[in-house]
């Protein structure tokens, strides 16, 4: 059994200013900052389209110590992983609805070379994770989706179930929500690693806002 993770925050570029993408990622790093949340959505899984691989690779040209971790809200995530790997994806998340195929996903992930995350939604059942293998489970405090969203209060519930049942194997990530009032509260039921987007890049000073959520989630500056 691995020891469990520090808490950490990942702040989420859905919520950047995409014209000044390498500046407000480089402010946040700059603020301690060392995973960068990337949610990609294809407009079937959920209604929106955000990013792709692209976007990844723009990233790693900054030439940053950061992880890069990827969100995918895609139907059928195995006929896309590869893709993202090559971009530079450090860890890829799939959904557990978007799927039949969950398992097999997550070995192409493993063998891409990045480690691998399931998702649940906010009203899927806990039970997937005594059936496969994750580097990551992501707790989805939000529908997926949209930005802005308010932490669905029950949701510490689901956080302290699913750390009871991961124990202190895969780190546990809470996205959706997450700010300096909630961070404090998901970390003390279990997670660990914190996906914050417009509680970081809509504030006017994005450094400032990643110190405060950092410091609620008890989080160790590098």
């Amino acid at each position: 059994m691995n020891a469990r993770r520090p808490p950490r925050i990942a702040p989420s570029i859905l919520a950047a200013d995409f014209a000044h993408l390498g500046a407000q990622v480089r402010e946040v790093v700059d603020a301690g900052a060392r995973v960068i949340h990337v949610d990609v959505m294809d407009g079937n899984f959920v209604p929106p389209f955000s990013m792709g691989p692209q976007v990844c690779s723009a990233l790693r040209a900054l030439d940053l110590d950061i992880e890069l971790d990827v969100h995918l809200m895609v139907e059928r995530p195995e006929r896309h992983v590869a893709d993202f790997a090559s971009a530079g994806a450090s860890n890829i998340t799939i959904h557990a609805e978007a799927t039949p195929h969950v398992d097999y996903a997550l070995q192409q992930i493993r063998e891409l070379g990045c480690t691998a995350g399931l998702a649940v939604c906010p009203a899927t059942p806990l039970d997937i994770y005594r059936e496969v293998v994750v580097d990551l489970a992501l707790c989805m405090t939000v529908n997926p989706g949209w930005g802005g969203q308010a932490f669905i209060p029950t949701s510490l519930h689901k956080i302290a179930r699913m750390r009871a049942l991961l124990r202190d194997g895969p780190e546990l990530e809470v996205d959706g929500g997450i700010d300096a009032t909630t961070a404090g509260p998901a970390a003390e039921v279990g997670a660990t690693l914190f996906v914050a987007g417009s509680a970081i890049f809509g504030a006017d000073d994005p450094a400032a806002a990643y110190t405060e959520i950092a410091a609620a989630a008890g989080c160790s500056q590098p």
